[in-house]
């Protein structure tokens, strides 16, 4: 991997790893456009590590509250943010489970250009919908249990190729009457076990592997990714409070035609 492939491929994880346009899309472009070789385990451990530092640095005061009152309730201390602390590991499961018992199946069977296509306009299409008719008008504080089981189940279909891991829990957010902005920082929050997991998991078949590291690259992609993400988070919070998701729904219409159109 080149200097020029690491950063243009971080960027582009670290800028769709948050928006509701599914990073697997974009990554599928560079390959068949350029040509280019799949980047290796180390360089997957690196640019999830950048947009884990991204998503954390950037709710620092919401996460160490999570963090902080989590561990008081398991001295029986509970408040609301240990609630939303446990909300979010319950969300995580259904995704987790998911993963460990389907993640070879997509490996091998789910990602085609076919199905890419196929997942990004039709979730984009999903998006619209909860975006029009969703009531909204419901923050994370008042979520239920049976909500962010929802939610959570969602989360796990984002392992089909096209789907948006964020796209897809905004959406549910957004369906079961969370407003926008809350759908999206809820999502964001359940992104941060599941990016450790899906590293964590990534880090171990490396360690196994015994991969030989390019340290330049893998330095770029933390970086890179990092800044990337960071940025996207600001500007995603900003945009969605004042045009919501018909941006990222053309969008995501628009990219599954080129796919469609030149992979298909």
């Amino acid at each position: 991997m080149s200097i020029w492939e690491a950063i243009i491929l971080a960027l582009i994880q670290g800028f769709t790893e948050f928006l509701p346009i599914s990073s697997s899309a974009h990554l599928i472009l560079p390959s068949q456009l350029f040509g280019w070789e799949d980047q290796g385990l180390a360089f997957d451990v690196a640019v999830h590590v950048g947009t884990l530092l991204a998503v954390m640095l950037y709710f620092r005061q919401e996460v160490g509250q999570l963090l902080v009152n989590w561990f008081g309730s398991l001295r029986g201390q509970h408040n609301a943010h240990s609630r939303l602390a446990w909300l979010i590991i319950w969300g995580t499961i259904p995704a987790g489970l998911a993963g460990l018992l389907g993640n070879d199946l997509i490996e091998n069977f789910a990602r085609s250009a076919l199905v890419i296509a196929t997942s990004t306009v039709a979730f984009g299409l999903l998006l619209w919908y909860a975006d029009v008719r969703a009531s909204q008008q419901q923050t994370i504080e008042q979520l239920s249990l049976k909500q962010v089981l929802i939610i959570g189940a969602a989360q796990a279909l984002a392992l089909i190729p096209g789907t948006s891991r964020s796209g897809i829990t905004m959406t549910a957010g957004m369906m079961l009457g969370l407003t926008k902005t809350d759908a999206a920082r809820f999502s964001f929050l359940l992104s941060i076990p599941i990016i450790i997991m899906a590293g964590g998991y990534q880090g171990m078949k490396l360690v196994q592997q015994s991969e030989a590291v390019a340290w330049s690259a893998i330095i770029l992609g933390v970086v890179a990714s990092f800044i990337a993400a960071y940025v996207c988070i600001h500007v995603f919070l900003q945009v969605i409070s004042r045009m919501g998701m018909l941006p990222f729904v053309i969008y995501r219409l628009a990219l599954g035609a080129v796919l469609f159109a030149f992979f298909i």
